[in-house]
């Protein structure tokens, strides 16, 4: 393409203005990354005041272009783009780090221009190719998504699951860009400037891969009108450029990773200037063709339960159920998977509404990036399920969805030692703990089918990072159809005012503290047994006023590892009660293969061993 030399001079002295901008808000905060910012500021440049389309008034209509800075530590030349579109002012960015500024260290999406929180590395291209394939297939419209990554976390593995999804979905309106730097933090890159191994990489999973040099306003045009031009495949540029580019004496220098820079180095780059002024540049409006959709809280409303009380009904199929009735009402909806669907039963969705069902393949951490992308602007509310377990290779990008506010749903299967004869290796007994510790989570164990389904309701209705915990064994219906259920607030299933103890128990051991109830009636000791439904929030008010009423004794029985799990979590709720003592019973140790009912009660939470409890707690 022909580049006027007057817009090439804008682009130039935009850029040389986010360089001078990077280093000045370092400066003022002692710490931040302008080598790693200035490296990428004729990439910002170009994107930002030639190809992409948004509105400063609205940076985040649902119409807008969207952009993920997968390298978030180089969020100054960000914070410097949108200073020189108006956004924001200098002395707004000059507050960088600072307590109370929203100008953090990493992005997020306090700001109204941030959809996802970066800097956990790796994780930008897959929630960019989330984000993309709902422009494409769900949206129809005609945003498209850039994201800009580091060359050093390109060895991440989520880098080349995103990758692999791009292409088999042809997303065709997703451009990566690798800001090819060749330093990382303590030494140079894996692969230096060796920008043909990274074209060849991304070319062999599917990309239109383009070497630019990331300094040439005129290439980096050209290759984005190339990327516009493509049909079929995604594109990545792969961008050779220098850290620190401009800054003299540290341009290209190892050793300067996260430091600022002394404050005259721009003087130089001042100098470079060619007269244009700021605000000469101003970015093209997109098109409003994304269509109005209305998520708010509350408003997804599905059909009541359909089953017999005693029909036995496994919770990962009732969920199943209920995901594909939410589909019903209401499109946005939508399924992910990790080809584990027929066993998660999200695949009833996919068989009802197959326009609403994203298959991830074996990519656990890309099933999460995906699904995060694909809720930011409230376009979807997303589902992700897998087995538990492999939950826990995504942990990081679950971490980071609770800092990006994500309204993320994770449903994992196949829990603890009851699924039986497939082993440990497919049995979670650490998940529990893991959402736990997620801030603002919302933790769900259902134990029948009804509670299963009024839980994934409840998830659709419920903002934030959501996990259900459903099983495998298919166990009696225990509820009514209309029991109505709610968030924090337990079930108490079992009550007699002759009881001396009360048990808690969820899934496969609340049938089994059911059980012991019953062997210890006969011997004259009565329990209240109670159903948590939710871990967290926990209802400790009801269970501590049981607690109160039968004398101060509490057996928690889990299928699950002790730390992090259901005797810590009502232990911790009952902690400021002196006269309630707490005994709980868990997995101790990593279990083996057998059939599931051998395996409760080899390690420890069958009935038996929840009435030995009972019958030792002195």
């Amino acid at each position: 393409m022909t580049v006027s030399e007057q817009l090439r001079h804008d682009l130039e002295d935009a850029a040389n203005r986010m360089r001078i901008s990077s280093i000045e808000m370092t400066c003022a905060s002692k710490s931040g990354h302008p080598t790693s910012s200035t490296s990428a500021a004729e990439i910002m440049s170009t994107l930002f005041f030639s190809e992409m389309k948004y509105d400063v008034a609205e940076p985040k209509s649902a119409s807008a272009d969207r952009f993920i800075l997968s390298k978030g530590h180089a969020c100054p030349i960000l914070y410097a783009a949108w200073e020189e579109a108006g956004l924001l002012s200098h002395e707004q960015v000059l507050s960088l780090r600072k307590i109370d500024s929203d100008i953090e260290g990493h992005p997020t999406p306090r700001l109204n221009f941030i959809d996802v929180a970066t800097g956990s590395l790796g994780q930008g291209l897959g929630v960019a190719t989330g984000m993309a394939y709902v422009g494409k297939y769900i949206d129809k419209a005609s945003y498209r998504v850039f994201c800009l990554l580091g060359d050093g976390e390109s060895a991440e593995g989520s880098v080349w699951e995103a990758a692999a999804f791009a292409s088999i979905y042809k997303l065709d309106n997703l451009v990566a860009i690798v800001d090819v730097n060749r330093l990382g933090q303590s030494q140079a890159t894996s692969l230096g400037h060796d920008v043909e191994t990274y074209k060849a990489r991304f070319a062999a999973f599917g990309f239109n891969a383009i070497i630019v040099d990331g300094h040439n306003v005129e290439e980096l045009l050209a290759a984005y009108e190339t990327a516009r031009n493509t049909k079929g495949k995604p594109t990545a540029l792969i961008a050779k450029t220098l850290k620190g580019k401009g800054i003299e004496g540290i341009e290209n220098e190892d050793n300067w990773h996260g430091k600022p820079v002394p404050a005259e180095t721009i003087n130089a780059i001042k100098a470079r200037f060619h007269g244009s002024q700021k605000g000469k540049l101003v970015a093209q409006k997109p098109i409003n063709d994304a269509p109005a959709i209305d998520l708010h809280v509350g408003s997804i409303k599905m059909p009541a339960p359909e089953y017999k009380k005693g029909d036995k009904v496994a919770t990962r199929a009732a969920y199943g159920t209920a995901l594909a009735k939410l589909g019903d009402v209401n499109p946005r909806v939508i399924g992910l998977d990790g080809d584990t669907k027929n066993s998660t039963f999200s695949e009833k969705l996919l068989k009802k509404h197959p326009d609403q069902f994203i298959e991830c393949f074996i990519a656990e951490q890309n099933l999460v990036g995906v699904a995060v992308g694909a809720q930011c602007r409230d376009r979807t509310i997303p589902f992700t399920s897998t087995f538990a377990a492999f939950f826990t290779r995504a942990t990081d990008q679950i971490r980071m969805a609770a800092v990006s506010f994500a309204n993320l749903k994770c449903v994992g299967s196949h829990v603890g030692v009851s699924i039986g004869e497939d082993g440990p290796s497919q049995m979670a007994l650490e998940d529990l703990a893991i959402f736990r510790t997620i801030p603002g989570a919302t933790v769900f164990y259902p134990t029948d089918a009804v509670s299963a389904e009024r839980a994934t309701e409840l998830a659709a209705n419920t903002k934030g990072v959501v996990f259900i915990r459903t099983g495998r064994p298919a166990l009696p219906v225990l509820y009514d159809n209309e029991e109505p259920f709610h968030i924090g607030q337990a079930k108490v299933v079992k009550q007699s005012a002759e009881d001396k103890i009360v048990l808690v128990g969820s899934g496969v051991t609340l049938y089994e503290s059911l059980k012991a109830a019953e062997e210890l009636e006969k011997e004259g000791i009565h329990a209240t047994v109670i159903d948590p439904f939710t871990i967290k929030p926990l209802d400790g008010k009801t269970i501590a006023e049981h607690a109160l009423r039968v004398g101060g004794r509490v057996v928690t029985t889990e299928d699950h590892y002790a730390a992090g799990g259901i005797g810590e979590a009502v232990s911790a709720a009952l902690a400021d009660y002196p006269t309630i003592r707490v005994r709980s019973l868990y997995v101790k140790e990593v279990p083996r293969s057998g059939p599931p009912d051998a395996l409760v009660d080899l390690y420890g939470i069958s009935a038996r061993h929840i009435v030995a409890a009972v019958k030792n707690f002195h």
